[in-house]
């Protein structure tokens, strides 16, 4: 990597704490479908035009302010998760700031293929752990079976709710793999919650009661009838997107709805145990900025749906983008975030159901030749490495490590991913609050990852 673009990321990494766009659950689809999938059951985000020059100025003064700051951080609120001794990366060391390429890539071949494997049962983070996994990505489904018990909650991303004429339809009852299913129960008793994106009109849905009860029967029988222990909704984005939660009576009639749903859910017993019933979990999105908008979710609407709601996914990615290359998820938006929804007050009564959102996917910034990005799965991450064998960078104010790499036409990059050790301080700082955690999504990750969780 020469010096100048060194110098270039430097420069731009002086980043705003706030996420890049309002449309995050897209973004994140974005970034797990292949090109002919992406984005398509979502909202498209609005465009976000920038001067080239200013973008440049916005990517690593960032580096260069913090490190006192964060080492302070760290050292106040490093809290040890659990007995670490029993966590084999970190019996050999993996987990640090100063890792090389080649240890990673040692790491991904053998370890991965030894201890790691041996320890696939014993579970290190004691609160909730909630999986995505997505039917493009088949990898998602090895490593639910194969790390079955680090889960509580496992989530594939099979269903749309959507409009269709006056009435309502539930789709992607093809995508649902019911022999996986039944492996996850032979060998565990994760819970088992599919998600639902909610696509139809909102306007027609929430004011209208026969649509509103015809929508929760639909997910509830759909549930009685797959044998499914609950789901997780998606819809809170495309409310924002439709402008629906900026009217106060359309709000309440939204949060009136997810509490409807709850209760239809928590009045139906589980298939496979009567004294369990079925589950909501509902996912959020980060302010977009220090102050909450109209359309954020906030505090309020926390306990306003407390009691229905039996975990919010809260989505912690997507902070950078290819206008204002950066990383995925600094830590200290995370911690903002979780202090204004929670208040100060660690030992918060719902801290528990917040199942913080750890990003397993990465991004590979283009940092000239035009401003450009692309998510990079844990195969793509692991060919860069061999391919370029960069040296390995911390940046200490979002403590993520990167690397910086020419392609073939000489342009440079950037690329974010996580590490052991970013990894690693993410769940430090969710147990600190009390919180679970979700990831999405467990395909694009490396496998010596689920030995932290």
């Amino acid at each position: 990597m020469s010096f100048s673009a060194t110098n270039q990321l430097r420069n731009t990494c002086q980043f705003p704490l706030q996420p890049v766009t309002t449309q995050m659950a897209k973004k994140r689809d974005r970034r797990v479908a292949p090109s002919s999938n992406r984005g398509k059951d979502r909202v498209e985000s609005s465009d976000q035009s920038s001067d080239p020059k200013l973008t440049i100025t916005l990517v690593l003064s960032f580096c260069v302010a913090a490190a006192a700051a964060v080492l302070a951080y760290r050292i106040k609120y490093a809290h040890p998760i659990t007995n670490r001794a029993q966590s084999y990366v970190h019996q050999r060391g993996l987990v640090k700031i100063d890792v090389n390429y080649q240890e990673i890539l040692t790491a991904s071949t053998t370890l991965e293929n030894a201890k790691v494997s041996e320890n696939t049962s014993g579970r290190h983070y004691k609160y909730p752990v909630l999986a995505y996994i997505t039917p493009w990505n088949s990898k998602g489904y090895d490593m639910a079976k194969r790390f079955n018990s680090k889960f509580t909650h496992l989530s594939p991303v099979w269903y749309d709710l959507k409009s269709q004429g006056t009435g309502l339809i539930l789709e992607g009852r093809h995508n649902a793999d019911m022999g996986w299913i039944s492996e996850l129960r032979m060998a565990g008793d994760v819970w088992v919650l599919p998600r639902v994106v909610l696509e139809a009109f909102p306007a027609e849905l929430l004011t209208k009661k026969k649509q509103r009860s015809k929508a929760i029967t639909l997910l509830v029988n759909e549930c009685k009838e797959m044998g499914y222990d609950g789901i997780v909704l998606e819809s809170w984005s495309r409310w924002a997107a439709y402008r629906i939660l900026h009217d106060p009576s359309m709000r309440n009639l939204a949060l009136q709805f997810i509490k409807e749903l709850g209760d239809a859910l928590h009045a139906v017993s589980l298939e496979r145990n009567d004294k369990q019933r079925l589950q909501l979990v509902y996912v959020i999105g980060p302010p977009h900025s220090e102050k909450l908008q109209e359309h954020d979710f906030g505090p309020k609407d926390l306990r306003s749906l407390g009691d229905a709601v039996d975990g919010f996914s809260l989505m912690m990615y997507d902070f950078s983008g290819p206008q204002n290359p950066g990383p995925n998820a600094p830590l200290k938006w995370i911690h903002s975030t979780l202090q204004l929804l929670l208040g100060t007050d660690k030992n918060s009564a719902l801290a528990h159901k917040i199942f913080l959102g750890i990003n397993f996917y990465g991004n590979d910034f283009a940092l000239s030749g035009g401003p450009g990005g692309g998510a990079v799965t844990g195969r793509d991450y692991l060919s860069l490495l061999e391919k370029h064998g960069p040296v390995m960078r911390w940046e200490k104010k979002s403590a993520e490590h990167l690397f910086f790499y020419s392609d073939d036409e000489y342009n440079n990059h950037a690329v974010f991913y996580p590490s052991l050790m970013s990894i690693s301080m993410r769940l430090e700082e969710a147990h600190k609050w009390g919180c679970g955690v979700s990831i999405w999504e467990i395909g694009q990750g490396l496998d010596y990852f689920f030995d932290l969780l």
